[in-house]
């Protein structure tokens, strides 16, 4: 007679594991599309462009000058000289 014996689930999952773990030896790799210093230098780029397009906007369409006037050193240098009592 051969006699049967009980293991607890606890016991059981434990064995589970160690096989599954033995089965599978597959790694998951991350490949990215773009590096990440390519990432970075893209999202300087698209917040320069952001803050350039504001800038006109800004300027040309809700003030009453041309938009590309908004990115001329004059026009800032104006507004320093008018805020420095020039």
């Amino acid at each position: 007679m051969s006699e049967e014996v009980k293991i607890s689930a606890r016991q059981q999952k434990k064995m589970d594991k160690a096989q599954n773990k033995e089965q599978k030896k597959t790694y998951w790799v991350q490949i990215r599309m773009f590096p990440i210093w390519l990432r970075i230098i893209l999202i300087i780029l698209l917040l320069a462009a952001a803050v350039a397009a504001g800038l006109m906007i800004g300027y040309g369409v809700v003030g009453d000058g041309k938009p590309t006037d908004a990115l001329k050193w004059e026009t800032y240098q104006y507004i320093l000289d008018i805020k420095d009592g020039k």
